[in-house]
């Protein structure tokens, strides 16, 4: 799970400088709106900005801003940020933004979610949006710098968090995937693991034992020892065979959200299994360099416990996951070192049904975070990978039409940053 320490935001550039962190890129030509629950910051939506061509077309905008925002339903508040790089010599831009701005505000005030606060954001320097007066807001702005120097973006820095290029810049350098090729042993253990292994992907056995894999990799992580693309050829030739099964690759993220419990119950409701007479893997854990960790389940939060002894507060429907409804709230700690393996799995460019599902689970897990813009990258890249890929289109059609993560809708269940939870 998260950590329940929080980074407590003071000033005006705190809470700029979390956005770029959240988002994982410096926003450009966009509004980024976080709901509010009180003190605490709920769903973020970055979008970008309209063409200010009519105040019809403002308002259609405005609209669509509010449809989204409303999805947080315990959210009573909402603070904006502009960003845009005309306008800042000659002081133009609150003049041009402040349409904007008021059909927002409009908006938002009829569904009860006041405007507690707004910021433009430029290239080089930012101010209040609502601030006229120079002594406090100078002409043509506060430096950058002291967004991207603030205490809070200083800490979480320090935490080892990065802020990547912008989707708009292309794929490459985003993160979410190797710029490199792997080598050839990653290739072989591949087919080797695919020979294996697939046959038997209604093996209750070669389930448990996937499942068990993807386990030790996650704590792995979460013990700062994520894979090695050199190191666990082996290990990563075998990841990549089975996102080639839907139901493991679907189990898979299940288990990271919900736990191991959950994963195992709804292959069962969907009646994977079958009588195939083996009682163990198809395969050697030691191969993979993994112990052999033996018929146990984890609950959420990570403590082990016999197979069998299921508590029903644990089980939910593949489908509740999925839509971030079920569990309360998920573990996220495990969906971040999650998403990080899968980005280690593929390559920038790839084709393919690995490639497709790698970035599909990806893409899903920045909507469970409420961060559409890295997922709709994600997933159109999928698309691109392997045309067709269904987990992929269905994801595409539930972000066009502006669907909220169950998670994303509560503060107390909403994604809080990699390890942290501002407030």
């Amino acid at each position: 799970m998260t950590t329940n320490k929080t980074l407590n935001i003071h000033q005006p550039e705190d809470i700029l400088g979390y956005i770029p962190h959240m988002l994982g890129y410096w926003p450009e030509d966009s509004l980024v709106a976080i709901t509010m629950q009180g003190k605490l910051l709920g769903a973020t939506l970055r979008v970008d900005l309209p063409v200010l061509s009519s105040h019809a077309a403002i308002a259609r905008f405005a609209e669509h801003v509010r449809q989204y925002l409303i999805a947080d339903e315990a959210a009573n508040g909402v603070v904006l940020a502009v960003y845009t790089d005309g306008g800042w010599q000659d002081g133009s831009v609150v003049g041009r933004m402040t349409p904007l701005l008021d059909a927002l505000r409009a908006s938002l005030d009829c569904v009860d979610l006041s405007v507690r606060d707004a910021w433009l954001v430029g290239a080089e320097y930012w101010r209040g949006a609502y601030c006229v007066d120079e002594g406090c807001c100078p002409l043509p702005g506060f430096a950058v710098e002291r967004i991207k120097e603030s205490r809070l973006s200083a800490e979480l820095v320090y935490q080892g968090n990065a802020i990547g290029p912008s989707p708009r810049k292309g794929f490459e350098g985003l993160g979410l995937a190797l710029s490199g090729p792997h080598g050839s042993r990653v290739s072989e253990a591949e087919v080797q693991f695919g020979q294996q292994i697939l046959g038997s992907w209604r093996s209750e056995a070669c389930f448990d034992a996937v499942l068990a894999v993807w386990r030790y990799v996650m704590a792995r992580a979460l013990r700062n020892a994520p894979l090695d693309p050199a190191a666990d050829a082996t290990l990563i030739g075998f990841l990549r065979t089975t996102l080639k099964v839907t139901a493991w690759r679907d189990a898979v993220v299940v288990m990271a959200a919900a736990g191991t419990d959950a994963a195992k119950s709804g292959a069962e409701e969907f009646g994977l299994f079958v009588e195939d007479g083996l009682d163990s893997p198809p395969f050697d854990f030691r191969e993979l360099g993994v112990p052999d960790v033996g018929p146990t389940t984890e609950n959420q939060s990570g403590a082990a416990r016999t197979a069998g002894s299921k508590e029903p507060a644990d089980i939910y429907t593949y489908g509740d996951v999925l839509l971030g409804m079920h569990p309360e709230v998920p573990c996220w700690s495990d969906l971040d070192v999650l998403q990080q393996a899968l980005a280690l799995l593929t390559i920038e460019g790839e084709l393919g049904e690995v490639a497709a599902a790698a970035l599909t689970l990806q893409g899903w897990i920045f909507w469970c975070r409420g961060n559409g813009s890295l997922a709709h990258a994600c997933l159109s890249r999928a698309g691109d990978a392997q045309p067709g890929y269904r987990l992929a289109e269905l994801l595409m059609e539930i972000l066009g039409e502006g669907v909220l993560c169950g998670w994303a809708r509560r503060p107390d269940s909403a994604w809080k940053g990699p390890g942290n939870a501002p407030a």
